[in-house]
């Protein structure tokens, strides 16, 4: 009979190398956009030094960034920043005063 082993990594978040959920997707653009930005320039005719050292330049700084990003925010940072850049602040009321102290009348109904 065959014996099947259980996946116990059900309902657990992505996680490669260390980084979690959505640094992954950062990470791998990030490499993908320098990946066409060095493409395109060395296909413009520039010089490939200069393509070399813009590749690994963008590339390690890429590399470094959503590092620091997932250790300082951890695994659902991102998102908690950008809900809190959604909620106001204060909430304004440009109303005047009196109109809330006026007693609410009824219509009647004909």
């Amino acid at each position: 009979m065959t014996t099947y082993s259980i996946n116990k990594g059900i309902g657990r978040t992505v996680e490669f190398r260390g980084l979690k959920a959505q640094y992954l997707f950062i990470f791998a653009g990030g490499l993908l956009g320098t990946l066409i930005l060095v493409m395109i320039l060395y296909m413009a005719g520039t010089s490939s030094y200069i393509c070399l050292i813009l590749g690994l330049g963008g590339a390690s700084l890429i590399v470094w960034q959503t590092f620091s990003l997932n250790r300082k925010y951890g695994e659902h940072g991102l998102m908690k920043i950008a809900a809190k850049k959604k909620h106001p602040r204060y909430i304004i009321c440009r109303k005047p005063v009196r109109r809330f102290l006026r007693s609410i009348t009824k219509s009647r109904a004909v």
